[in-house]
C-alpha cells in the first residue's frame, strides 16, 4: 500500500506506507536552513512551538503544481479540511489530479466540514431563540463556524501580533485568502458526492471517522486524536473509487 496524506499540516502518520505532504510557511522556512537563526525573530509563543515540533516525515511540495507522483501509482489519497479551501474550479481540477495518481480501484478519502450539520445546528439554535430569549445573546456565535473562515481578511496568527509585526507579515505574506486560510466553498453529502461523480469517480459513499474502504484505516490515526477520539468533530467523511 501507498497512501498520500495531502495538506497534512502537523497531523502525520509514521506508517511506512503513508507519504505526508504539505507546504506550510513553517516547512518552507525550515527547508531554507540559512534562515534558521532568524526563526525566533519571526516566530514566537505558539508559532515558535509549532515550528520546533514540526514532524520530520513531511514532503515539502506545493500542491498547486500538481501531485508529484506518476499516473496510476498510489493505492489511496487522503486529505482533511483541505478541499474547502480551494476555489470551485481549482477543486474540480484537484479531483481529477488525485484520480490521475490513483491506481484503478484506488480510494480517494475526503474530509471536510459538514455544512449540513452546521446549518442544522444554526436552525436548532434559531428555534431555541424563538422559544426563549435567554439564548439569543449567543445566537451570533452559531454563525461563526459557518462564515468566519470565509470572510476573514487577516490571517489568524498575524492578527495576534504587534502593530509593526502585523504590518510586515501582511505586506510580505498577504492576507488570509492569499495564505490559503479561508474557505472558498462548503460541502454537504449531496454536493460533494455530485462533484466526485462529475470528476469520474464511482462508488461514492459516506464513511465515518472510524470506517473506511482503506484497509486498517483506523490504525493510521489520521482521523483520531491520541485518545482515539474524533480528531475533527463536525466533519463529513466521503470516499470515492477510481
Amino acid at each position: 500500500m501507498q497512501i498520500l496524506n495531502l495538506g497534512c499540516g502537523a497531523k502525520t502518520s509514521n506508517a511506512p506506507e503513508i507519504v505526508n505532504i504539505d507546504y506550510s510557511i513553517y516547512l518552507r522556512v525550515r527547508k531554507l536552513r540559512v534562515l534558521a537563526p532568524l526563526v525566533p525573530l519571526f516566530f514566537r509563543g505558539d508559532r515558535l512551538k509549532r515550528f520546533t515540533e514540526i514532524p520530520d516525515n513531511i514532503m515539502v511540495h506545493n500542491l498547486a503544481k500538481g501531485i508529484p507522483f506518476p499516473d496510476n501509482s498510489v493505492d489511496a489519497v487522503y486529505h482533511s479540511h483541505l478541499f474547502e479551501h480551494l476555489d470551485r474550479d481549482v477543486a474540480d481540477r484537484f479531483l481529477i489530479e488525485v484520480r490521475r495518481v490513483l491506481k484503478p480501484e484506488g480510494i480517494h478519502r475526503i474530509v471536510v466540514p459538514d455544512f449540513e450539520a452546521l446549518c442544522r445546528a444554526y436552525v436548532s439554535h434559531f428555534d431555541a431563540c424563538d422559544m426563549s430569549s435567554g439564548e439569543c445573546h449567543r445566537h451570533d456565535s452559531q454563525l461563526f463556524p459557518i462564515l468566519e473562515q470565509s470572510v476573514r481578511r487577516e490571517a489568524s496568527g498575524t492578527s495576534h501580533q504587534g502593530r509593526v509585526r502585523r504590518l510586515l507579515e501582511n505586506r510580505i505574506l498577504g492576507d488570509a485568502r492569499r495564505r490559503g486560510e479561508t474557505h472558498q466553498w462548503m460541502y454537504d453529502r449531496i454536493n460533494l458526492r455530485e462533484k466526485a461523480i462529475a470528476a469520474g469517480y464511482k462508488a461514492v459513499q459516506l464513511q465515518s471517522y472510524t470506517r473506511s474502504l482503506i484497509p486498517g484505516w483506523i490504525d493510521y490515526g489520521l482521523d483520531v486524536d491520541e485518545h482515539g477520539r474524533q480528531y475533527k468533530p463536525g466533519s463529513l467523511y466521503m470516499e470515492a473509487v477510481k
